[in-house]
């Protein structure tokens, strides 16, 4: 069973999306599959259908979640440094082609955000990154063909 690196943050908020399906989604399901039984015939009844679909989702839900919960493995930033790039860090990259800059944080799978350029930890720009340094050059197949950036600057915080 692999672990999944998340930051505390991250393990937060699965926990709050778990907390919040068991306490107030799964009851209002059962509630709505309680009231459609009440309809009568049960075979041509869209409404039970549908909260029985409804109930099987949040199930699997509840399932994925407690799972990525079991196998956090939480890593505190504040305690990350030095110059070599893993979990957390936030890397300055130049384009090579057009000499833009941006920045972005490897986070794990369930934290990234591309619109915050938050990286996976399995994203190819990433695993391209890990091990990496200031000064470095990393080549990135992306599916709009190969990419290559200069490092420019690794921090944690």
């Amino acid at each position: 069973m692999d672990k999944i690196p998340m930051t505390p943050d991250g393990l937060s908020r699965l926990e709050v999306e778990l907390k919040h399906i068991k306490s107030v989604e799964r009851p209002a399901v059962i509630r709505q599959i309680s009231e459609a039984r009440d309809h009568g015939d049960l075979s041509e009844n869209a409404e039970y259908h549908a909260a029985r679909e409804r109930q099987s989702f949040i199930e699997g839900r509840v399932s994925e979640l407690e799972d990525k919960i079991a196998r956090a493995e939480v890593i505190d930033l504040s305690k990350l440094s030095g110059k070599i790039i893993k979990f957390g860090a936030k890397v300055t990259l130049s384009d090579e082609d057009s000499g833009e800059e941006a920045t972005y944080q490897i986070l794990g799978p369930e934290e990234a955000n591309i619109d915050k350029r938050q990286l996976s930890i399995t994203s190819p720009l990433a695993r391209a990154l890990i091990g990496k340094q200031t000064g470095d050059m990393v080549e990135v197949t992306t599916p709009r063909g190969s990419k290559a950036y200069e490092i420019i600057r690794v921090r944690y915080r």
